[in-house]
């Protein structure tokens, strides 16, 4: 059989109901039309609550999750796609909810001694003073369970931290500040257990937030990212490193930052990134080679046993 066919029917799994369901939808978009290209049999699906019906119903063979933030990023569609036994592109269960969420990552992270920024979790009753003498006079303040830098905020005094408490608190439950490390911010995309070129990011704004991600036109990506080879190396060993901590497979980013003592630090790990045309997966992979449409039939590849990664 040719792969195509051994793909079978496949759901491209976008939408769905988080903070992030805009940038979803454009990822998904982009995966099926790549995917069409490539002449497989792919169908968009906007998820809802009866996800399980749709694709039991629809008789599909595999899912390729183009889903952001909660319920799609953070191991709920994983379990359903699971209990099901549908293959389906990325991390599992366990991976895709430690990476979303801030705390649990942190945790890992500081476990596997990676240097993550310290960090503690607030509340309406933390005092600036008493935050600030632990983790510097700036930090990062984040809900715990959201992408795409949402109800994130950068705080430098106390009438900021409790505007950004409130902010965070907007979407989530539990919120941290995070040591702001001053330095150069990388992004490592990994591709199967490889990590591709690093890109180096810019942005005149306070810090690389959901603007500069998705909408601005200042925000600007060095790839090569300027470092010498040995040091770039170095960083996406930490890179995969780190996702391999989580137990991360198939494809990722991970988020670091060097400071000005060339000290490396890991932000984020993300299980599920952005495939938009202002993503930094799609970007790297372009750096190596690798075009759009080759990248995602290269990600639903591996959801087939004994398949090649190699191009088609």
């Amino acid at each position: 059989m040719s792969e195509m066919c051994e793909f079978g029917r496949v759901a491209v799994l976008m939408g769905g109901w988080s903070a992030e369901r805009e940038v979803s939808l454009k990822s998904g978009t982009a995966v099926l039309a790549a995917l069409e290209q490539r002449n497989v049999d792919a169908h968009g699906v906007d998820v809802d609550r009866d996800i399980a019906t749709v694709l039991s119903t629809e008789r599909f063979d595999r899912a390729f999750v183009a889903l952001h933030g909660r319920g799609g990023e953070d191991g709920v569609i994983q379990g359903v796609l699971e209990t099901m036994n549908m293959p389906y592109t990325g991390s599992g269960v366990m991976a895709s909810a430690l990476a979303m969420n801030k705390l649990a990552t942190k945790r890992v992270l500081t476990g596997a001694g990676l240097p993550t920024p310290d960090y503690r979790v607030i509340d309406e009753d933390t005092r600036w003073e008493e935050m600030s003498s632990g983790l510097g006079p700036k930090v990062m303040v984040k809900p715990v369970h959201e992408g795409s830098s949402i109800g994130m905020n950068k705080v430098e005094n106390a009438e900021q931290l409790d505007h950004a408490w409130h902010e965070a608190k907007r979407f989530d439950d539990v919120v941290i500040a995070e040591k702001w490390i001053e330095g150069s911010e990388y992004t490592a995309a990994i591709l199967g257990d490889e990590p591709l070129p690093l890109i180096r990011l810019e942005t005149p704004r306070s810090f690389y937030d959901y603007h500069a991600k998705y909408e601005a036109d200042d925000t600007r990506y060095h790839c090569p990212c300027g470092l010498t080879a040995a040091h770039e190396q170095s960083l996406q060993t930490l890179a995969v490193q780190a996702f391999s901590a989580v137990e991360g497979r198939g494809w990722g980013r991970v988020d670091l930052f060097v400071d000005g003592d060339e000290q490396p630090w890991i932000i984020e790990i993300n299980t599920v990134p952005g495939l938009t045309d202002h993503s930094l997966v799609p970007m790297a992979a372009r750096a190596s080679g690798i075009e759009f449409d080759e990248l995602i039939w290269r990600i639903l590849a591996q959801t087939v046993p004994g398949q090649s990664m190699g191009e088609r």
